[in-house]
């Protein structure tokens, strides 16, 4: 019985070990979702790209795995092959944050990682590297990381702080900006949107970016968090911002919590909205960024 008993003990023990291993294996975007994704690509991008452009996609996860991380990446991919604004390489190591690997990509992009802890080294590395003029792109969880690495954190423009409304929740979005050309795909006017949407806490703050699209307050279901879980919601101050660009010494940072649920990266609005701010993070597509 002992011995049996410390099988099973093995067992689960290398079983958990495994998981905990293999927990950036996410499985492939399923076929159909693809092609729902090659409806909704934009024709064409904003900008035209000065030159090639080459986007390093993150998606390493130490922390919860998001299952729209395989479908973003595909959007991602097809947008650029679509429109000609860029092409991409995918890893889930950051072993490329070093100064020589990183000169041959204009930017990187965190699609929903979470929890990562560059090295020092890694992180002086992704530092330069947009400091100087190249860019950042984070993609929902993208502000679920850096918790021990206050530069970073306030690079990306905000930690993660819950997000009171869950995947099932229907919230009114605002542009804070209507005019913004990256918010030129909403024509102006504020439109819904089925997604978890997050808080944030510091280093977020309106003195640290230019926050272009937020959750709108005066909305009365999202106000109260229908469907979510209004007892999580900390802020005081109502201001949940969702897209925002920044300025980083030289380079370009450009955020968006949207993307959790699959279908987000079928909605061709949102599908815009992103491309519009990853050309601003590249560099092709001059767009107001300062401090209002």
């Amino acid at each position: 019985m002992k011995i049996w008993i410390t099988f099973i003990l093995a067992a689960a023990l290398t079983g958990g070990a495994a998981a905990q291993k293999n927990k950036n294996l996410q499985g492939p975007a399923k076929p159909e979702h693809i092609a729902n994704v090659k409806k909704a690509l934009p024709e064409k991008a904003p900008a035209k790209p000065k030159k090639a452009r080459k986007i390093l996609v993150v998606t390493r996860c130490e922390g919860f795995v998001h299952g729209s991380i395989a479908i973003g990446v595909e959007a991602i991919r097809l947008m650029g092959e679509q429109t000609g604004a860029y092409t991409i390489e995918e890893t889930r190591e950051l072993d490329l944050f070093n100064d020589t690997d990183l000169e041959k990509f204009d930017a990187v992009l965190f699609l929903s990682t979470t929890r990562l802890k560059p090295t020092p080294e890694q992180q002086q590395a992704l530092l330069k590297f947009v400091r100087d003029g190249k860019g950042m792109i984070g993609i929902h969880a993208a502000t679920d990381n850096f918790y021990g690495w206050s530069e970073g954190a306030k690079m990306m423009g905000g930690l993660f702080c819950g997000h009171p409304w869950t995947a099932s929740c229907t919230v009114q979005m605002k542009l804070n900006e209507p005019d913004h050309p990256v918010n030129a795909c909403f024509h102006g006017e504020s439109f819904k949107v089925k997604d978890e949407i997050y808080q944030f806490k510091e280093p977020y703050s309106r003195d640290n970016q230019r926050v272009i699209v937020s959750l709108d307050m005066e909305d009365p279901d999202t106000k109260a968090v229908k469907g979510g879980k209004p007892d999580k919601v900390t802020r005081t101050d109502g201001d949940f911002g969702v897209t925002w660009v920044r300025q980083e010494g030289k380079g370009r940072v450009f955020y968006c919590s949207m993307g959790h649920n699959h279908h987000i990266f079928w909605d061709n609005r949102i599908l815009q909205h992103y491309l519009a701010g990853i050309q601003y993070a590249l560099g092709d597509y001059d767009v107001p960024d300062e401090i209002k």
